[in-house]
């Protein structure tokens, strides 16, 4: 019989010796399942690194050994001196090492090596494996693929997710579409290979949880997750810690962004849809960085009442707009977000438009968005041609 993804990366974690562990975009569950695993894989005497070269949120600073995480990839790493066009083998190879100072000397059988023939180069990153969490696609993982895509073509890749638009890129796929969270994908990978769950790891396990759940309000939250999240907390998880770092903490510069965001929210009530905005001008004029819209749309899905449809738009940078959805029990947001190129989960989606302005995404986003709840509510849609429904300012 064939072994299970878990096996299989039961069996690849066990024969590593050196793993780099490549979070997602960074947010509490990738961030959170990546400490995790780092502590738990150096509980088996792992040689363990975790590397994002994208910014962390000031939210997640209270997670345990969070200092541990990295700015770029580091690792044992061969450093080789290419001599060309040398006539003959050397003689000997030796090297003096004092004072800080490394001297590799080059003896040639006959004659000299100039300098001119000397270059320098790195070798590869001494890893045997690398764990990716919480990235449905290689993209996902920002910056640390866009410098060393080669990286993660020459060494195996578990993939640790729970994406429905994972496109399993790793030699071991590790993906649970049932799960909320990555987090807690992990809880079963930690058992099965023995690791006892101590209280750190548990709060980071936890976080994830908590996050992609909004603190079990989501419509996505499932028997398992609150079992699950039961263990954690019975493990010494730190859950008081987490609801206020990630709930009830906010910069000023985000709560400023936040009131400039509620006081144009709108609200189409014969599409049950509602809707705000945000420009890349809101994120200057507030001092805001695009981490401070995180939670703003949980916020909305559970304070509209009569809202199916909930969407944050926004312009992260120039040119760019993101879309963030999130829907009732019932309603698919996966495939509303499927209509603007984007993915994601039924309960919660996204989409990003790329080389458009907000002015010139709206009108399309919300033809589209009406459209899909026209034809699910038996509804005659508006033609482009036709006047949209009045939307109302709700604030």
């Amino acid at each position: 019989m064939e072994p299970t993804p878990k096996q299989q990366a039961v069996s690849l974690i066990t024969r590593a010796e050196r793993i780099l562990i490549a979070p997602g975009r960074p947010d509490a569950d990738s961030i959170g399942s990546a400490l995790a695993l780092s502590i738990a894989l150096r509980k088996l005497g792992k040689e363990v690194g975790i590397a994002t070269l994208d910014p962390i949120s000031q939210q997640l600073q209270f997670l345990p050994e969070i200092e541990t995480i990295k700015s770029d990839i580091t690792g044992t790493q061969d450093f080789i001196i290419t001599i060309a066009n040398a006539d003959d083998e050397p003689e000997k190879l030796s090297y003096v090492f004092e004072n800080g100072v490394l001297n590799i000397v080059v003896t040639p059988k006959a004659g000299r090596y100039s300098a001119e023939q000397v270059t320098f180069s790195q070798g590869s990153l001494k890893y045997d494996l690398i764990i990716t969490t919480d990235a449905a696609e290689l993209t996902q993982l920002g910056l640390i693929y866009d410098q060393f895509p080669a990286l993660f073509k020459e060494i195996p890749v578990i993939n640790i997710d729970h994406h429905a638009t994972n496109s399993y890129y790793g030699a071991v796929n590790l993906v649970d579409l049932t799960a909320t969270s990555t987090g807690e994908v992990l809880v079963g990978l930690l058992e099965a290979m023995g690791i006892e769950i101590d209280a750190d790891i548990a709060t980071c396990l936890l976080t994830g949880i908590i996050s992609d759940t909004g603190s079990f309000q989501h419509s996505n939250t499932t028997p398992k997750s609150l079992t699950v999240a039961a263990q954690m907390v019975g493990f010494g998880a730190r859950q008081q810690d987490i609801i206020r770092h990630l709930f009830k903490t906010k910069a000023f510069s985000t709560l400023k962004l936040w009131g400039q965001i509620l006081a144009n929210l709108q609200f189409d009530p014969i599409n049950r849809l509602v809707w705000a905005t945000a420009t890349y001008a809101d994120l200057s004029n507030t001092e805001s960085t695009p981490e401070a819209f995180s939670g703003l749309i949980d916020e909305l899905m559970t304070s509209v009442p009569g809202a199916e449809i909930v969407m944050l738009i926004t312009e992260r940078e120039p040119q760019v707009v993101s879309g963030s959805i999130r829907t009732t029990r019932g309603l698919n947001a996966a495939e509303i977000a499927e209509r603007l190129g984007g993915g994601g989960h039924p309960g919660a989606a996204g989409f990003k438009l790329m080389a458009m302005s907000l002015s010139e995404a709206l009108p399309l986003i919300l033809e589209k968005v009406r459209a899909y709840q026209a034809a699910r509510l038996g509804q005659v849609a508006p033609t482009p041609t036709e006047p949209a429904p009045e939307a109302q300012n709700i604030i």
